[in-house]
């Protein structure tokens, strides 16, 4: 019988762990809030509840923190502002005071005993005993800029919000008629046999099409064979292997250029190693001595580890960066396996796959490499000083005609259309310049990715015109081909679908078998088959005959049967169960936020703008 799902019992506990949690690790471990210790200023107040300064600057700071690690620089509250942290900052202390003001309407509270439970299991006050430490407590408590009385008032708060958010949400459940129809969807599986017919199943080959044949084919396709409306462009460009030739490279560049490159061009001997480590010596003793006695494979070893050889694999090693073992391993003639060697991670044994002959580059057999690389870059340099001339020049009403006769740029003309990529339609900001470029655009000096530059100016719109055959003749040839091997195929799986659905008895004899899958999955896949046949078995109709088209093939799906979800199955009430648990957690969630929000159209709220503006400018 299939095993469900325990369902877990809630609690206040549990609900407000997570988030307590939090609140603790990133407020109490923080530093206090300067500017606003001892005052009594309110920055917001809902219903009797009072949302202090201190509040709500805390917890803008967990925020700013928060975000700051996340993109990996730090934030100024400008910025902050931007990301609208401020205003979703204050929209969660408003949220919780409605609640705490709607719990203390209702005399929902927490007791004594749970606040000092709560507070007993957060580690950041526990001394090495594990009992709370009185002197750490308070320093955290400093820190965040609060008492004991604020502090142990809020987990009060929290653990009453807990309460009424239980009460709330207790009532939450999947209804069957949402659950059977997901599971239903999800779990259900289909048999279904699929004959998919190439080229190889025609009778003879199809062969090409004689001249007017081609020629008709062509002109009944004319569309297909239409290029797209484009543009014909004047442009001036100069790229970095143009003004190579005018550069010279000084020796003593090329020798800086040399030494500071030493370690690539001087690399010492090195091994190509994997590395398996264990617990203990004994352990990894035991293992060197089952591989030498022929028991185990290094690989063996790394499998029964439940490791895969990529997890072992260090990759080309010097002997100092294996250290301790760097004796043992390059003491190998041959590959094989060596150790064990105490490492960092704790003893381990190697196997040496390839020794990797040192490497001595000398300055002159690296010299041409150098050049081209240092002609290169000073290539780039080059043009990059030159951008200002270029600008200059265009805006004071120059051509790219012109730029190219005052310039060492080179003029030229396309006709360019989308798709085409020859010259420097090659550049992608060539073809990204040329796609937005319009009937009165004034020429602008723009970027390619090697360092060159280039400016347009639009001529004249190419109107959209078939290509010449003689130019794309094989295209042609190719499709006509297609076509005459899809329409053979098309009879073919005509003959056999009216075969199977009994329409006639007779059905083309083919070397080719069916394919039966049987409990197929919306989400399993047919090996070597497209993934649409998958979407369309899960269209069709019991005993359904379908025919499908992809690329050069023709395929025959006959369904044979459709099968319910069978519930006995392990991994069909695990997907109920999940299916269930998701329901209840999103009903949840929408009862509690219609909750809140009817409390919130209810309870009085004042916001003091000025005060939020005084605690912002102290970040």
């Amino acid at each position: 019988m299939a095993k469900t799902q325990p369902k877990k019992k809630m609690s206040a506990k549990n609900i407000a762990a997570g988030f307590l949690m939090a609140l603790l690790a990133l407020s109490l471990l923080g530093f206090g809030v300067e500017g606003f210790g001892g005052r009594s200023q309110n920055v917001a107040t809902v219903g009797d509840r009072n949302i202090s300064a201190n509040t709500y600057a805390r917890a803008l700071q967990n925020e700013m923190r928060a975000l700051q690690s996340q993109v990996g620089q730090a934030l100024t509250m400008e910025q902050a502002r931007l990301f609208g942290l401020d205003q979703r900052v204050l929209e969660q202390l408003v949220n919780s005071s409605v609640l705490d003001n709607e719990a203390a309407r209702l005399g929902v509270s927490a007791g004594d005993m749970t606040v000092q439970r709560e507070i007993l299991q957060i580690g950041a006050f526990q001394g090495l005993d594990g009992t709370i430490d009185r002197e750490a407590y308070r320093f955290a408590l400093q820190n965040a800029g609060m008492n004991e009385a604020e502090f142990e008032t809020s987990i009060r708060d929290d653990v009453a919000r807990s309460i009424m958010q239980l009460s709330v949400i207790s009532g939450a459940a999947a209804p069957d008629q949402i659950v059977s129809p997901l599971l239903e969807f999800q779990a259900q599986t289909r048999d279904v046999t699929v004959l998919s017919l190439t080229s190889e199943a025609l009778p003879e080959p199809v062969g090409r099409p004689d001249a007017t044949t081609l020629q008709s084919f062509y002109d009944a396709n004319l569309d297909r064979y239409t290029q797209p409306e484009g543009k014909r462009i004047s442009y001036a460009w100069i790229t970095p292997e143009m003004v190579i030739d005018t550069i010279e490279v000084d020796e003593a560049i090329l020798r800086e250029a040399y030494d500071a490159r030493r370690a690539q061009f001087s690399q010492p001997e090195r091994r190509l190693v994997e590395r398996l480590v264990f617990s203990d010596l004994d352990s990894a003793e035991a293992a060197i001595a089952r591989i030498t006695a022929g028991d185990i494979t290094f690989e063996g070893l790394v499998a029964e580890r439940g490791l895969d050889l990529e997890d072992t694999d260090m990759g080309d090693v010097t002997r100092a960066q294996l250290g301790a073992a760097g004796d043992l391993v390059f003491e190998l003639a041959a590959p094989g396996v060596a150790g064990p060697a105490e490492t960092s991670l704790g003893p381990a044994i190697f196997r040496m796959n390839a020794i990797l002959s040192a490497q001595e580059v000398s300055f002159e057999d690296a010299r041409d490499q150098l050049r081209d690389e240092q002609l290169a870059d000073l290539a780039r340099r080059t043009l990059s000083d030159d951008f200002d001339l270029y600008e200059d020049l265009l805006a004071g009403g120059a051509t790219v005609e012109q730029l190219g006769q005052e310039t060492n740029m080179q003029t030229g003309q396309i006709d360019w259309r989308p798709g085409v990529t020859d010259g420097i339609a090659a550049y992608e900001s060539f073809r990204d310049a040329a796609q937005a470029l319009r009937d009165g655009d004034f020429p602008e000096i723009r970027f390619m990715q090697d360092g060159g530059m280039f400016a347009l100016e639009f001529l004249e719109v190419l109107p959209a015109t078939p290509s010449p055959l003689p130019e794309i003749e094989t295209q042609v040839i190719t499709d006509w081909q297609n076509e005459r091997i899809l329409e053979g195929l098309r009879a073919q799986a005509e003959q056999h679908a009216a075969a199977l659905r009994g329409d006639t008895a007779d059905a083309p004899e083919l070397a080719i078998a069916p394919v039966r899958f049987d409990g197929l999955r919306r989400t399993d896949i047919m090996p070597n088959q497209p993934r649409d046949l998958v979407a369309a078995t899960f269209e069709m109709t019991q005993g359904e005959v379908r025919i499908i088209e992809t690329g050069n093939r023709v395929h025959i799906l006959e369904l044979h049967a459709i099968n319910s979800p069978d519930l006995m199955l392990e991994d069909v009430a695990d997907l109920r169960a999940a299916l269930e648990m998701q329901i209840e957690q999103s009903i949840a969630q929408d009862l509690f936020g219609y909750f809140s929000a009817s409390l919130r159209q209810s309870t009085p709220i004042r916001i003091d703008q000025p005060m939020i503006d005084a605690v912002q400018a102290n970040f």
